[in-house]
């Protein structure tokens, strides 16, 4: 029997219009992201139009004490969206507009469920460019981008999604509906709210429309993949590039990325050279004088040693094939159940931090394959441990996890995130104390008490 029957029972009677599913094949698509750690336990599924009709889900919801999860694309990669505690979801395909566009400040009104490929699409209509750019565009949705401050390949250009949200629609764990900035650049009246609301992963409320700033197109977009001999070599690459060039991303990846993304077909090898690691950079060549500077800098560093070997893109489809070294990667090692950590420390640190992380993969993993990939440019690295076929998905990361500890206080070592750009959820939640202090968890309850004093809304993530 449905725990929460009396909820949807006073949802059918107030919003008789409101589409409703709770068969087990929806529950379970809705319920769950892109985790493989947590199953799915969701009793219902939601699937509002309007602001009105959500505030008034979670007024009923705090009436009859029935947890809510929110779901956007589910392309989420910490449980920030599986319902796993028999909660109902309240999904927002349905709210899907793309609304008013401010020409003169180059600001869009969307709701939480419009794709992020969507609206790319627009942007470009209007001759203007949304900057957060990631694998999953083209089913991740802004709510969910929101909620995760998602970060993406151009971060070191444009920032994370936080740098594109000039306003927010919320409605509060109470049901109160909350219009956060108004789009506005300068607003000094006192705490800003919306800033709260992005990357909180939904646990103080629901978004459910954002005002978004775009930004004017890059011009004639370049890539050069360089293969390098180690990681030092990766941040001195970026030291030197990043001084000489506008970059737009500046990426990495290991030999075994390559490999497996060339052995599923994706694209082929860059050049006839293999090496330990690979950069792929990118900038706006706007003029014949600034590829002569990105050439000149190339030269310069491979008479340093710093460069193996290296190809520079000639058109834009040999741009998109260059990309699909780095893009597909996520796509291809999924196959082999990957766990992933999502690390951060400042750029200073890269070198000693990935020494030391690269010394606890080797001891405690000597028969795991490892793939490393990341966004150098802002300090984040993706560790990716692949399941041998041997062993159960319980058995590898069970192994997996007991090397956490050691991983994680390397990153508190290095004062940086467990978590750069997943989010904490559920997967990252027993370890949220390496990169927040006592004294900031406890802060953060409150704020949560704050806005949801009854812990309906996606109670359970970040922390207990």
């Amino acid at each position: 029997m449905n725990t929460h029957q009396a909820f949807l029972d006073a949802i059918a009677i107030t919003l008789p219009e409101l589409s409703v599913k709770t068969d087990s094949e929806s529950c379970t698509h809705w319920g769950r992201d892109w985790t493989v750690h947590f199953q799915s336990n969701c009793q219902a599924v939601l699937f509002p139009k309007t602001t009105e009709e959500v505030a008034t889900i979670v007024r009923l919801a705090n009436e009859h004490r029935t947890p809510l999860v929110p779901s956007g694309g589910r392309t989420g990669l910490s449980a920030a969206a599986v319902a796993a505690q028999g909660e109902v979801v309240v999904s927002f395909d349905k709210m899907n507009n793309i609304g008013k566009f401010y020409a003169a400040d180059r600001i869009v009104e969307v709701e939480a469920g419009v794709v992020t490929k969507a609206l790319q699409e627009f942007a470009e209509s209007q001759d203007l460019y949304y900057a957060v750019d990631f694998a999953s565009s083209g089913s991740s949705q802004i709510g969910g981008n929101i909620g995760t401050n998602a970060g993406g390949i151009k971060v070191i250009r444009y920032g994370m999604t936080r740098n594109q949200i000039l306003g927010l629609t919320v409605v509060t764990g109470k049901g109160d509906v909350l219009n956060l900035n108004g789009g506005m650049l300068k607003n000094a009246t006192g705490y800003d709210l919306r800033h709260l609301f992005i990357g909180a992963e939904g646990t103080l409320g629901f978004v459910t429309k954002a005002l978004i700033k775009l930004e004017k197109p890059p011009v004639n977009l370049t890539a050069m993949v360089l293969g390098v001999p180690d990681f030092d070599s990766i941040v001195a690459l970026l030291d030197k590039f990043g001084k000489a060039l506008t970059l737009t991303a500046f990426e990495f990846f290991d030999q075994i990325a390559v490999d497996k993304v060339i052995d599923a077909g994706h694209t082929k090898a860059p050049f006839d050279s293999q090496t330990p690691f690979y950069v792929l950079l990118e900038f706006e060549a706007v003029s014949d004088e600034v590829l002569e500077t990105a050439m000149a800098v190339f030269e310069s560093a491979a008479e340093a040693g710093l460069i193996v070997d290296g190809v520079m893109s000639q058109s834009i489809a040999q741009l998109q094939e260059l990309w699909k070294l780095r893009e597909c990667i996520s796509e291809t090692i999924s196959v082999f159940t990957p766990y992933k950590n999502d690390i951060s420390v400042l750029i200073s640190h890269l070198g000693d931090f990935i020494a030391d992380i690269e010394a606890v993969v080797k001891e405690n993993y000597p028969d795991f394959e490892i793939c490393w990939f990341g966004h150098i440019g802002d300090g984040n690295l993706h560790l990716n441990i692949l399941k041998p076929a041997t062993l159960s998905k319980e058995e590898f990361f069970a192994k997996c996890q007991t090397v956490n500890a050691f991983v994680f206080e390397t990153v508190k070592k290095y004062h940086g995130s467990i978590s750069a750009e997943h989010g904490v959820g559920m997967t990252k939640k027993p370890y949220l104390h390496y990169s927040r202090s006592p004294e900031e968890i406890a802060y953060m309850k409150a704020i949560k008490a704050a806005f949801d004093p009854n812990g309906i809304i996606n109670s359970g993530k970040i922390f207990d």
